[in-house]
């Protein structure tokens, strides 16, 4: 395979003196210092912030005229009404894991929530992460129980980037990332380090 100009790399520690501009027409950045003629953006100071749109109302401030956005974070709960689980005709407990083996749901790792509604005549053993309150009155007004299961799936706990977290209030606490703060990593080892002597 030939040796392209896109494979060549500098050696290894190598380092490159930083461009000097405006040292006249010899250089190849003289007069303009390679900014182009005239503009905001030749002038010394000149640029506008991140998110600027040249006045024009900038995105962050339309968004309450849009139609909502996708909360990325949210928790994604199934739903199932106890009008549904009557026409399983099932025997024995009803779980999220069987729910999903017979197509009511769209995967047992997601957590479930049984909601109310009619038809309900049998006692059911219904097992699932959360009831409605009408939906537990109808389960057990018709002999059967409403059992709660812990949630361990993988949205149990906020992200790491939600300001929410009790970590991230300790870590702004003790002025990570700010001058004169400790870094994250260090930080961390001194919460740690707390935590242990405490217990």
């Amino acid at each position: 395979m030939p040796l392209t100009i896109e494979d060549l790399r500098p050696d290894e520690g190598a380092t490159t003196k930083k461009r000097r501009l405006g040292r006249g027409h010899g250089s190849g950045r003289g007069k303009t210092a390679g900014r182009g003629t005239k503009g905001q953006n030749s002038r010394a100071g000149g640029g506008v912030r991140l998110g600027f749109e040249g006045g024009q109302l900038p995105i962050q401030k339309r968004m309450p005229y849009k139609r909502g956005f996708t909360n990325i974070w949210a928790t994604k709960w199934v739903t199932v009404g106890i009008d549904r689980l009557a026409a399983l005709d099932v025997d024995g407990p009803i779980t999220p894991e069987l729910l999903a083996e017979r197509g009511v749901t769209k995967g047992a790792n997601f957590p479930l929530k049984v909601l109310g509604g009619k038809g309900l005549s049998e006692p059911l053993t219904v097992r699932a992460h959360a009831f409605s309150a009408s939906a537990q009155a109808a389960i057990e007004r018709a002999g059967g129980t409403a059992e709660t299961l812990e949630r361990n799936d993988q949205w149990t706990k906020a992200r790491p980037r939600s300001r929410r977290l009790p970590l991230n209030r300790e870590l702004k606490a003790m002025r990570v990332g700010k001058v004169g703060g400790p870094k994250r990593k260090e930080a961390l080892a001194i919460l740690a380090e707390r935590e242990s002597k405490e217990s």
